[in-house]
């Protein structure tokens, strides 16, 4: 049955996607294969949060050959290399080119509401209405700071992961980076590398290796069917949604980063920041606890490669099973450090991100600012992409939009059925259509 669209005066369209990262611009190329007409909205940029919101050193955590969109491989010369941020702003805006995706920059969307069925969408370049909406605008909005980060002595410089740029921001002098995920252990070893001692407040992280038995970590991530573990089959979806990043880098020797190539560099381990008290910051004792936990994990993951290995035959032309040290703790760990002493110049916050839906004005989030949806499905015609662990454990990679836009492309599609008299089918967590 042809499908109905709404053309009657500008501003009206089937369908909305909020942001033009790769993820909006996936959902527009699966949008135009169904001739599903759209337009795209981009508070900045293609590619914004990439150009604007990122440090300048950084670097993909993923192998470039896992750099892909709907109908675009990676077509380069570097297939095991990793991307800087220019060359993903490249890729990115090249792709938005290729498909010729209805975007409109430099338009912020100030409010979304549902009225009679549709949504009404205000942008402070005009209104816009449309049957669908797909929200693309991403996990990492705002910086996610501790409370107790109004406590820190006004001498102190601070800073977050968003806003960090370069050693060069900071004052000479010591810093606190607080943070063991990708994003803080990448920080805290470049600005320690600028001559600035460092010291690295440690929670909750996902330690792994670069390589594993002459493979990128992330080739067994995919190859072992991890990466596309469906939401669905996971015990816990609200705590794996909030994991940390894994420690990886990427760099041209595939190093490996992890606590112990720190600490080998001078850096100073202390465990979780749990308070900031009459200036004096206070540190959890379980560092080491946390740590032996992580290299626990590390191991199982490691288990289930050299399984799956060996039950496919993989394992044949591959270097054998590696081993790698436990985390190495000092046998005195400091429980505080005091901020008023002028050994600290400077906190760098790297403890997460948040995403801003204050301009969302539809019954969907929860009172964290996190988006209730299941598997991408938010509410009647409302869909979400690019959420950590959304349908998959790859949905917020780049390569994992590919499955998630056909997926949730088809459910929209068939959303937009139903307004002409099709019962649409039930998208489940699995990927199945259920009519």
């Amino acid at each position: 049955m042809p499908r109905q669209t709404m053309r009657a005066r500008t501003g009206i369209v089937d369908v909305v996607v909020v942001g033009a990262g790769h993820s909006g611009l996936a959902m527009s190329h699966r949008l135009s294969e169904l001739s599903i007409e759209h337009v795209v909205l981009e508070r900045g940029e293609i590619a914004n949060s990439w150009r604007r919101e990122r440090w300048d050193s950084l670097k993909l955590l993923t192998p470039n050959w896992m750099s892909r969109l709907p109908g675009a491989p990676y077509a380069g010369h570097d297939p095991d290399g990793y991307m800087n941020m220019d060359q993903v702003v490249g890729f990115v805006s090249t792709y938005a080119e290729k498909t010729a995706a209805p975007v409109r920059t430099s338009t912020t969307v100030l409010n979304v509401e549902e009225r009679d069925g549709a949504y009404s969408v205000s942008t402070d370049r005009g209104d816009w209405r449309s049957r669908a909406m797909v929200i693309a605008s991403g996990a990492c909005n705002e910086a996610s700071v501790p409370v107790c980060a109004q406590a820190v002595p006004d001498r102190i410089f601070q800073i977050t992961s968003k806003d960090y740029k370069s050693p060069g921001q900071l004052p000479e002098g010591g810093v606190l980076v607080v943070g063991a995920s990708a994003t803080g252990l990448q920080l805290a070893q470049e600005i320690h590398s600028s001559g600035r001692p460092v010291t690295l407040a440690v929670g909750e992280h996902v330690r792994m290796p670069r390589r594993y038995r002459g493979r990128d970590v992330q080739w067994w991530m995919l190859a072992s069917g991890i990466l596309d573990e469906c939401i669905a089959d996971v015990d816990d979806p609200v705590r794996v949604r909030r994991l940390p990043s894994p420690q990886l880098i990427g760099s041209e020797d595939h190093a490996t980063l992890d606590l112990n190539a720190l600490t080998a560099g001078g850096v100073q381990l202390v465990g979780r920041l749990a308070g900031i008290r009459a200036g004096k910051a206070q540190f959890s004792g379980s560092l080491r606890n946390v740590c032996s936990l992580a290299d626990l994990k590390m191991r199982r993951l490691l288990k289930a490669f050299d399984d799956w290995a060996a039950t496919t035959g993989a394992a044949d032309p591959m270097m054998p099973a590696e081993e790698f040290n436990a985390t190495r703790i000092g046998n005195s760990v400091p429980l505080g450090l005091d901020l008023n002493s002028g050994e600290i110049r400077s906190i760098v916050w790297a403890t997460g991100y948040r995403p801003d839906y204050s301009w969302l004005k539809v019954p969907v989030v929860d009172r964290k600012g996190q988006l209730q949806h299941d598997g991408g499905v938010v509410a009647p015609g409302l869909y979400a992409l690019g959420l950590p662990f959304m349908r998959r454990r790859k949905s917020s990679f780049i390569h994992g939009a590919e499955d998630d836009v056909r997926d949730l492309g088809r459910h929209l599609a068939a959303y937009l059925d139903k307004k002409i008299g099709v019962r649409p089918p039930f998208l489940t967590a699995n990927s199945e259509m259920v009519v």
